[in-house]
């Protein structure tokens, strides 16, 4: 299976190209990444290829590497980060006492706590 470099990747459009090893350059739907799979450019892939409507697109392809972390790039200063962990630990603190009380909280505000939990690993993680 040939192997190359994805040029760039737009999900919201659902599509990008992969530049080739050998110097194809192959249209990547996203419909060939696998389930829950995401790229972007600078990640290593291992594809097939078939000739379709508008030349070679990639099928069935399988991510090697994901790429440069963009994460670290955009990583906030740690005192920064510093004050952002304590007010979570605040909102954890008064959402675990609803919970003591019966209480879920409501669909937006656990979206936004896990929006905020997820935010935060990603920048702890990087």
């Amino acid at each position: 299976m040939p192997t190359g470099k994805v040029k760039f990747f737009d999900e919201d459009k659902g599509f990008g190209f992969i530049s080739g090893d050998d110097g194809q350059q192959v249209h990547l739907p996203a419909s060939a990444l696998p389930a829950g799979a995401t790229v972007r450019s600078g990640s290593r892939v291992e594809y097939g290829v078939a000739e379709g409507k508008r030349g070679a697109q990639a099928l069935s392809v399988r991510v090697l590497d994901a790429g440069p972390s963009m994460t670290k790039i955009q990583r906030r200063p740690a005192d920064e980060m510093a004050i952002i962990v304590e007010d979570l630990v605040k909102w954890l603190d008064i959402t675990g006492g609803k919970l003591r009380k019966g209480r879920y909280p409501d669909r937006a505000e656990g979206r936004k706590i896990a929006a905020v939990l997820r935010k935060v690993a990603d920048d702890l993680d990087a």
